[in-house]
């Protein structure tokens, strides 16, 4: 059985526009060398891992993104031993919006991270629904196939949260980000159950600033302090889609004092825990 499309030239093409992650024509370049390893075509592979002869296509373009459940597929029906699965994580790092995809790298690996968000849920304990929310009202538009893809990328970053060896996480959240109606009612029902289950966690600690608490040293705005796999701290500040990792020692040192007095002018984790169920019992 031929193959259809001319994916040497589309792959170059992809290339040449550098408009694709390189992840992304790396993991083709391999899949399409183990598929034609095991004698197959694009069409039988498709068949033999339930997916349809224009997705294998465009994953060995490049195109598109492999998700975890297709790697895993391809895995076990190519005997791949590892070596597509083992370039998931960074497959889906690139399904992150550019400026973010630094980051999030670090992110994968800390030993703890803690953050103040004051105007929306932290992304690591978002929802399906609200991150799509999110994403959907993004200026310009979103395509939904963009959609799609940031929002797998964000919840594939929450595995932080259940990973072996476990990270040390707190989150500090603005009063208005859990009052401010991101999608409907059943949208931000789920966001708040979703928020008191990670509370729970052993390595997770959540802590609402409440509202009309005057001013506190998180007014500047939003922030992440990190302590990475090899001991270093590091910030990270965000605002209009720019990130900016900070390094320099008397920053980072500042961002972990104005910490400190954040957790000790937010609501405690009881008290914080809560609110929120009074938020959720109130729709």
């Amino acid at each position: 059985m031929r193959e259809t499309g001319n994916s040497g030239r589309a792959r170059a093409k992809a290339r040449q526009d550098g408009d694709l992650p390189g992840v992304w024509v790396a993991y083709g370049t391999l899949l399409g060398h183990l598929r034609k390893r095991a004698d197959l075509n694009q069409q039988a592979l498709g068949q033999a891992i339930g997916y349809s002869l224009e997705q294998v296509a465009s994953v060995e373009q490049g195109r598109r993104p492999a998700k975890e459940a297709f790697t895993e597929a391809a895995e076990r029906v190519l005997d791949a031993r590892g070596v597509l699965e083992v370039l998931q994580p960074d497959v889906d790092r690139a399904k992150l919006p550019r400026f973010f995809r630094n980051f999030a790298a670090v992110e994968a690996e800390v030993l703890s991270r803690f953050s103040y968000d004051p105007l929306l849920v932290p992304g690591l304990l978002q929802t399906e629904a609200y991150a799509r929310a999110v994403f959907a009202g993004h200026c310009p538009p979103f395509g939904e196939e963009i959609v799609d893809q940031h929002t797998e990328a964000r919840l594939s970053r929450q595995k932080l949260l259940t990973r072996d060896p476990m990270a040390e996480l707190s989150f500090i959240i603005g009063e208005e980000a859990l009052r401010n109606p991101v999608g409907d009612p059943e949208v931000m029902r789920g966001q708040w159950q979703r928020l008191l289950a990670a509370g729970t966690l052993r390595n997770v600690e959540v802590q609402v600033m409440p509202t009309g608490v005057g001013f506190h040293v998180g007014l500047d705005g939003p922030f992440v302090l990190v302590e990475t796999k090899d001991l270093r701290r590091l910030g990270y500040i965000e605002a209009q889609e720019i990130g900016c990792m900070v390094s320099e020692p008397a920053d980072v040192s500042g961002f972990a004092s104005r910490y400190g007095k954040l957790r000790s002018q937010a609501l405690n984790t009881h008290d914080s825990a809560r609110l929120i169920e009074r938020l959720a019992g109130e729709t």
